[in-house]
Order: structure tokens, then sequence, then C-alpha cells
């Protein structure tokens, strides 16, 4: 079972496995319909597509950020219609050092599937052994069922209180320039959650594959600076790309870091909430 990583080559060992599912997240946030037109263009043999505004967010409410969690009656259905049961080794995959595909990871963790991971290098790098395809495959449909882990994700109430009596750690996973409110190509304000700490996704990868489990070990306990890995929280712009640091710290061997889903862009939707820029 692989829970983290999986290599191109290992991935193209099982290939044709029927309790192998595939996937393919690929999704750029300025167009969002680049990703299923990539896919359509060439996929790996078998992936299907999931979108990550209609299969793996809901609808954006006043008081939600930019990607609300889906229902998650919605996405057991969805891996359900593709072959995915509790049986089910689940690959993920992306074009951007799995940026996107880390949500897919940890949704299915967050429905009770640990039997996912996400392709080191993503389809870039699968291109560069093994052939794709435009076939749009035909599943084996399974019903999958969810047992949601709810403690994995923090409201915004749930951090407001954690902030204000603990020693967690809030790990924000955007680019620099944007933590520091420097630049917000996004949202409508520019800045950061007081007390939250940089580590830009980027950091975590080297020529598009994550570093070694020892690399990100160092890394990350060297910003941890002796907070556990239960008091650690991520986020981001919109929740998404915060999943990539949680990976990277599972990668690492340090295991049950959270996720606070409305990051930035719910974080903002309450003037009365504080903004820092240093």
């Amino acid at each position: 079972m692989y829970q983290t990583i999986v290599s191109a080559s290992t991935l193209n060992q099982h290939l044709n496995r029927d309790d192998w599912v595939i996937f393919d997240c690929r999704f750029n946030l300025m167009d969002t319909g680049a990703g299923f037109t990539a896919y359509q263009q060439g996929h790996i043999p078998g992936a299907h597509y999931l979108h990550l505004d209609n299969d793996l967010s809901s609808a954006i409410t006043p008081d939600s950020g930019r990607h609300p969690l889906p229902a998650p009656e919605k996405l057991a259905h969805i891996l359900g219609q593709a072959g995915v049961s509790s049986q089910t080794q689940v690959v993920v995959y992306d074009d951007c050092g799995g940026a996107m595909a880390a949500r897919a990871w940890w949704l299915l963790r967050w429905l009770g599937h640990d039997a996912v991971a996400v392709l080191d290098g993503g389809y870039p790098l699968w291109l560069q052994n093994y052939s794709g395809s435009t076939d749009i495959p035909k599943a084996t449909i399974n019903g999958f069922e969810s047992a949601r882990r709810d403690t994995m994700n923090l409201s915004t109430a749930q951090l407001l209180t954690e902030l204000s009596g603990s020693d967690t750690l809030l790990v924000d996973a955007r680019a620099e320039e944007r933590f520091l409110g420097k630049a917000e190509p996004i949202d409508l304000i520019a800045g950061h959650v007081p007390g939250a700490v940089n580590r830009p996704l980027t950091d975590n990868l080297n020529s598009g594959q994550f570093k070694s489990a020892g690399q990100l070990q160092t890394e990350w306990l060297e910003l941890l600076r002796g907070v556990q890995p239960q008091s650690v929280v991520h986020m981001c712009g919109s929740g998404v790309t915060a999943c990539h640091n949680q990976l990277a710290m599972e990668i690492a061997g340090l295991s049950g870091s959270r996720l606070y889903s409305g990051s930035w862009s719910e974080w903002i939707r309450d003037a009365s909430r504080p903004v820092a820029k240093d």
C-alpha cells in the first residue's frame, strides 16, 4: 500500500491491475478548463479526470474560501463511479509537482482511504519514459464507503481558538511575496495570518520531484523547532496547495499535522480578523 508518493516505474508495473485506480488532477487556477483540455489531449493510460472546482471542491459561499471542501457523499460517489473501493490503491497526479494532486490525496485520506499516493514527478516525468493515451477509461463501478475523519481539518473558529491558547504552529504554503503581502494576484487582501510561518510548497521539491525523506525531515524539523507534528496546521490561499506541505511532512515521517481548509481566502472574509504583512 502506497500512502505518500509513488514512482512512475512502480505505477507502470501496476498499470493494468483492476485494484489500482488513477486520477488526473491537472488544473490551472487562471484557466479552469485547461486541465481537462490537457487530459483530453493525453493522459496516463486508464486515468480518470478530477476537476478541482467541480469534483474536489463545493460551491463558494459568502463565508467560505475559494475552494470549500466537497460534500463527502458526492466525492465518495465520484470515486466509486471510477472503480474505487476499500481495496483499491489510488494514484493521483498533475503537471505541477503535486500542487493540485495533493488536494485529491488529502481528500481521500479525509474520507478514510489511506491507500492513496501522489505520482512523484507527475505527468511530465511519466512522459519521459512512457506513453500517454487519449482513451477515456470505463471502470467497474464500486460502492465507495467513506469514513470521514473530521479531526484532520480545522474551521476558522477552531483555528482562532487554537491560536489563542496553544502551541499550534500555522504554516502557510504560499509563495513568499504573497505571504509578506508584497503581491496578491488572486485574493482581495494581501498578507498572512499573524503568527504564521512561511514554507512555500516549492521548497519540498527538487527539479519537480519531492526531496528525499531525510532531507525533508531535516528541513521540517528546523522549521518546527520542537513543535510536535500534531500541533502543526497547514494553510495556503484556498486550502489546496497547503496539502502539499502536509504530504511532505508525511514523507518525512512527521505524521499527524492538520489542514485549515478555508485558508487565506476564508480568513479575509471577516474584516475583524487581523492581517500581518511582516
